[in-house]
């Protein structure tokens, strides 16, 4: 067993807030003495952007403005360089989480082309005939609650051919109509989704009826913007050719990570949509898109 070196927050979920103290050990264990020439801590924050395939031709400007930006970046010398006692090393460590200037502190969010991350890095460098060790430890940032409830905003629908958008032959549909209601398009990230969905009647049988959440990601500068929607999760909430005029009920946890409050800013954009998705038995898809917004209370 050579030299490990490792990162532990005290926190177990490992979620701050903006002015909160992170803090927590780094331990060294070895079974002889080690020789080093300093250990220090870094803590980084930063929004990493990305093209997609089908934008990076179109946008050559953007190769300037895709580069990282940095949220937050302090560095400590945790240890002088010297000798550790073989054994066990715990060493305390404390970050306040502060920002200079008018930087904002986005919320943790692992997306496709936006990923918005806080890590740890510890480096104990040696001479050169040790490798150095590097140990790096990722802590989730939420963005401050919202002032005041956001307003419910309730949201009925009637999905018929003839609502139906992008159809080419509209004559050849068979005939339906689904009727339901999301109880809010305005939605707290810890809360679920929810409404109901009823299908009063359909000539096709029903293959099946699905949930799907989509992250709508655009990423920005002054020559153009790349939009890019992809599915994050997809929940089935029925399975075959359902009963008609029996209530269905829509329900969605939003995902942690992989969901934030929606997110508006010069440089790139992070917003959401759940889209009701029925299959019929003749292989026709009807979709039907709602946009929400995510805040976190």
């Amino acid at each position: 067993m050579g030299t490990t070196l490792d990162v532990k927050i005290k926190r177990a979920n490992k979620v701050y807030h903006y002015g909160e103290v992170l803090s927590g050990v780094v331990v060294i264990t070895s079974k002889d003495s080690v020789q080093h020439q300093g250990i220090s801590l870094m803590m980084e924050g930063s929004v990493n952007l990305q093209l997609s395939a089908k934008s990076v031709g179109v946008f050559e400007a953007f190769y300037n403005s895709v580069k990282p930006i940095q949220l937050i970046n302090s560095t400590v010398e945790m240890v002088k360089p010297g000798k550790l006692p073989s054994g066990k090393t715990e060493i305390p460590f404390e970050f306040p989480l502060q920002i200079k200037g008018n930087k904002v502190l986005y919320e943790t969010y692992h997306g496709v082309f936006v990923n918005i991350q806080y890590t740890l890095r510890c480096d104990m460098r040696r001479s050169l005939l040790a490798k150095d060790l590097t140990k790096t430890c990722e802590f989730i940032v939420h963005s401050p609650p919202q002032k005041g409830k956001p307003t419910p905003s309730p949201v009925d629908f009637t999905i018929t051919p003839e609502t139906l958008q992008n159809v080419k032959e509209r004559a050849s549909l068979p005939k339906f109509l689904i009727r339901g209601h999301l109880n809010s398009t305005n939605c707290i990230i810890t809360q679920p989704l929810t409404g109901e969905l009823v299908v009063v009647s359909s000539e096709a049988a029903v293959k099946g009826i699905e949930l799907q959440l989509v992250r709508v990601e655009t990423c920005g500068c002054a020559e153009g913007y790349a939009r890019d929607a992809t599915e994050i999760q997809n929940i089935q909430i029925a399975d075959g050719d359902v009963c008609r005029n029996l209530p269905i009920p829509i329900y969605m946890v939003f995902p942690r990570l992989f969901t934030c409050p929606t997110l508006e800013t010069t440089n790139f954009k992070v917003e959401f949509e759940v889209n009701i998705v029925v299959l019929l038995h003749d292989d026709h898809l009807i979709t039907e898109n709602f946009p929400l917004k995510l805040c976190r209370m």
